[in-house]
């Protein structure tokens, strides 16, 4: 028997590719759909990073996109987008549009300039090269991509987080499949939803492999300190082979943020800028079961959000040091 692909490329339709710049950890993810798929994003963070994200609300015209570029780099590595959108162009995918075909790439990003040359940021070649290596496989996940980059629990400062990164996990139930990709560069803990164990956050200090637990922190008086706006962000994707509409699209990106609730404390901060696109291939005929659908987006973006910072690896960049979630000690 044929093992199920426990990522994102479990969707029929849906490739995704990752390139990391050699010059510093940084990097572009895409998730592409040439055939199209139906979105739906939601913003929770209050310090979000996006491009085309107007155009996804059920009011408006667009029906589908064809890929979503994530990106490391803040604000300038929104500038991927056009790469990816250049590549499907020249396969010739996109919105037929009078003489042309215009691909429709929605982008979020991430805060990562801290970490190595901060003038080093994903580019047009980034989100490009990203394609070019875009497949089917199960999704590389850990430093990877807009991965590369990423750090947890900075409530207490960048120096006391830990290293963050992209994850991915699918869930079939029957013939419906949802699956979610996550890049995790959260000011907050990451939590294992299923033990309540923290698994990397904020450490007692810039040396100490100790967790401080940033909840427990705060409510014994603790201040945050050392932080940036808009210097952290988690953001990703929560697709399903069901056939939705542009609102369902809307809701299951909604639901997906209920994953992140449950494995990141805190999250959704005025520091975060919280992105989650939702796409639906649509391979499925029929009216959708939304119950089903609102459970299975929660546990997907839960669990990929623990593949994030499970599957990353320590980074040491000069003095600054951001440990793996492997490299503390077992509990107990």
């Amino acid at each position: 028997m044929k093992s199920f692909n426990d990522t994102l490329t479990a969707i029929s339709g849906l490739k995704v590719g990752h390139d990391q710049a050699t010059q510093r950890p940084t990097g572009c993810t895409v998730v592409l759909c040439p055939r199209g798929a139906v979105a739906g994003v939601d913003v929770r963070g209050a310090a979000p990073g996006t491009r085309e994200t107007d155009l996804l609300s059920p009011g408006n015209m667009v029906q589908q996109v064809h890929g979503i570029a994530l990106c490391g780099g803040s604000a300038f590595g929104l500038e991927a987008a056009g790469g990816v959108m250049r590549w499907l162009e020249e396969k010739g995918h996109g919105l037929s549009v009078g003489p042309v075909k215009i691909p429709i790439v929605p982008a979020a990003v991430i805060f990562d300039l801290w970490v190595g040359d901060a003038r080093i940021r994903p580019d047009a070649m980034s989100g490009y090269r990203a394609c070019e290596a875009a497949s089917d496989a199960p999704v590389a996940q850990g430093n990877e991509g807009a991965g590369a980059g990423a750090t947890v629990g900075k409530v207490f400062g960048p120096q006391r987080a830990m290293k963050g990164g992209v994850g991915s996990a699918a869930i079939q139930v029957g013939d419906v499949i949802v699956a979610a990709l996550v890049v995790c560069n959260a000011l907050g803990d990451v939590v294992d939803p299923r033990s309540g164990r923290l698994i990397a956050g904020a450490r007692q200090d810039a040396d100490s492999l100790k967790l401080i637990n940033i909840v427990e922190a705060q409510l014994r008086g603790e201040t945050a300190r050392n932080l940036t706006v808009g210097s952290n962000t988690t953001i990703g994707v929560v697709a399903t082979n069901a056939s939705l509409n542009k609102a369902q699209a809307q809701r299951l990106a909604q639901l997906g943020h209920d994953g992140l609730a449950h494995s990141i404390r805190p999250v959704h901060t005025p520091l975060d800028g919280d992105t989650l696109f939702g796409l639906a291939t649509g391979d499925i005929p029929g009216s959708p079961d939304m119950m089903l659908l609102s459970t299975l987006a929660a546990e997907a973006t839960a669990r990929a959000t623990v593949r994030a910072v499970q599957n990353a690896r320590c980074l040491r960049i000069g003095n600054d040091w951001w440990p793996s979630a492997s490299a503390l000690a077992p509990p107990g």
